[in-house]
């Protein structure tokens, strides 16, 4: 099979890149599950946006100073200033951001933030922001979504990538050429015992990246969310209490009922001093109060949060929940510039799974959602000279790119049970000398 552009991954990312190419171009987008079991779909408080000129200077500080200070400045500004940009396109697609009386968009804030720039929908923001381009998406005769299709490997030789080998929802394995392949594939919290992420979702693109020499970056950089809802089920994805929720006022309580931390702490810093409590007083969690949140707000801002809570047991309008750590996000990644190339020519990554150094050492609330599309879309901008670059197009029968693909012994992914441990042993193991070259420098 060959196609001009193959997009690995289904989020957001993935989605609103495809928006952002051109319709002449073959497009094909792989994911490994459904089309909607993306962690796109489960970003619940909101995607932050430049609200005026006014609002950058404290903006860029905020997510500087959840970063401690290690992020990318060039980065971290590009974001900011294409934030109302792409809030426009969101809007042109439909989604449906919460106003006020007045029309204009109401805004929240969370945890780390200075001043309230966060636009949302409810508590289910992420899905309805992704489900809204993927409907645009769907109208486009260019782009083929093939579902439960999982990619195996790059195909790369000399330095260049010329597509991927992919296990198919029959469980064939076959090749996909394309001028220009995209790595979008999500977090790595299926790596984790608990984790907010979807349980698929295990590192494939940094194993691929490690097997073919491509530059990583930070992935020791790893962000637990301090609030999800504890489970004694070893089975459950642990369900995450938006940050939102204590933006708008939630307590977090000992196990005595007393308040012990500023809930709107950075949320590495929230976590440690949960973790400190949970030691101090022989606990597995600590209480969630959402009582202070007046009834009707709560019931209209977190309904799929009141609902959850209300399947596991829980009336959150009369009692508090238990709360526990979890890993929530991936601030590292493949290694990219401010257009999301990598190290490899042909290559791109996108959304969790790349590092562009906007997060730094730990990411701000509600900016996931928002460099996940800036970058997305700078990345299909970008691409566009290599694909009118005639060195890069497979005009001749049997080009390098056909060749190389052509040469790909198939046989050895046969085993695919075998390569997915191999996959996660690798990513597991340089995530841990990553961390271990750090703190051999921080001595």
């Amino acid at each position: 099979m060959k196609t001009d552009i193959l997009i690995i991954g289904s989020g957001c990312a993935g989605l609103y890149m495809a928006m952002n190419l051109p319709r002449d171009k073959k497009i094909t987008i792989i994911t490994k599950k459904d089309v909607e079991s993306s962690d796109s779909y489960l970003a619940q408080g909101g995607m932050c946006v430049l609200k005026n000129a006014a609002d950058y200077d404290s903006f860029f500080e905020d997510t500087m100073k959840a970063g401690h200070y290690e992020n990318d400045k060039t980065s971290v500004d590009i974001m900011i200033r294409s934030s109302r940009e792409v809030l426009e396109d969101l809007l042109s697609y439909g989604a449906d951001f919460h106003r006020n009386e007045d029309g204009s968009l109401d805004y929240t804030r969370e945890g780390g933030h200075s001043d309230k720039r966060i636009v949302y929908h409810k508590d289910i923001t992420g899905k309805e922001i992704t489900r809204n381009i993927l409907k645009e998406v769907q109208k486009l005769s260019n782009v083929q979504i093939l579902e439960y299709t999982t990619m195996l490997d790059i195909i790369s030789k000399d330095n260049k990538c010329y597509g991927a080998v992919v296990k198919n929802a029959d469980d064939s394995i076959t090749t996909i050429q394309a001028q220009v392949t995209v790595l979008a594939c999500g977090g790595i919290g299926g790596l984790y015992r608990h984790s907010t992420n979807f349980r698929h979702l295990t590192g494939d693109a940094l194993a691929v990246a490690i097997k073919h020499n491509v530059k990583l970056k930070d992935v020791d950089y790893i962000q637990i969310h301090p609030t999800t809802l504890y489970s004694e089920r070893e089975e459950d994805r642990s369900f995450l209490i938006s940050e939102s929720v204590r933006g708008e006022g939630a307590h977090l309580l000992d196990k005595n009922m007393n308040r012990f931390v500023n809930e709107l702490l950075p949320r590495d810093l929230l976590t440690a001093a949960i973790r400190e409590q949970m030691e101090k007083d022989g606990t597995e969690f600590v209480w969630e109060d959402l009582r202070p949140i007046p009834k009707d707000e709560l019931l209209a801002h977190f309904p799929n949060i009141v609902e959850h809570c209300k399947e596991m047991g829980y009336d959150v309008t009369k009692e508090c929940i238990p709360v526990v750590p979890a890993q929530h996000y991936f601030m590292g990644g493949i290694d990219v510039n401010h257009q999301s190339k990598t190290s490899m020519d042909n290559l791109y990554a996108i959304g969790e799974t790349a590092c562009n150094g906007v997060h730094g050492k730990n990411r701000l609330a509600s900016n996931s959602l928002l460099e996940s599309l800036v970058f997305a879309k700078r990345a299909a901008v970008d691409m566009l000279k290599w694909i009118a670059d005639a060195r890069y197009i497979d005009n001749d029968k049997k080009s390098i790119a056909s060749l190389t693909v052509e040469e790909v012994d198939l046989n050895q992914y046969k085993d695919t049970a075998k390569l997915e441990k191999e996959y996660k042993d690798m990513v597991l193991d340089v995530i841990e000398d990553f961390r271990r070259k750090r703190t051999e420098m921080d001595v």
